[in-house]
Formats: structure tokens, sequence, C-alpha cells
């Protein structure tokens, strides 16, 4: 059996300061793990993947046409 993995995604509407969790999970394989949560935090998933030993999997977000692109990101 693989490694179990976590996908995750940053959210698109997420505005500058805004203190709302920034990232959504796509999906989850290899586990028998169920998360109850609309939004995550990228702290809270890194420590829901320690505790189940599973690696997290940051996949990138499309650009819609007219947006810029952030220089900062995780």
């Amino acid at each position: 059996m693989t490694k179990p993995m976590i996908f995750v995604r940053e959210r698109k509407k997420v505005k500058e300061k805004e203190k709302k969790p920034r990232f959504s999970v796509v999906g989850v394989v290899g586990t028998d793990l169920r998360l109850y949560v609309e939004h995550i935090r990228k702290m809270e998933v890194e420590q829901v993947a320690a505790a189940v030993g599973a690696e997290v999997v940051y996949l990138q977000a499309g650009r819609e046409a007219g947006e810029e692109e952030d220089e900062d990101q995780d």
C-alpha cells in the first residue's frame, strides 16, 4: 500500500488580512480519514497529516483571466 496522501489547494476568494482559513481539502487517499470542515488552515492540515502518517500535496490552482499572480506563494 502506498503512503496516505492529503490533497489541498489554496482558496481563490480569500482577501488580504482575512482571518479565515486559506485552504480547502480536495481529496484523501490511502486512509479512512474524514474531515468535517469546509476550509482548513495550513498548520491544521500538517498536524492531521503527521498524526495519520500522511503526506500533504499542495495543488497549484489555475489563475483566471485577469488575475495577477501573487509573488509570495507557500
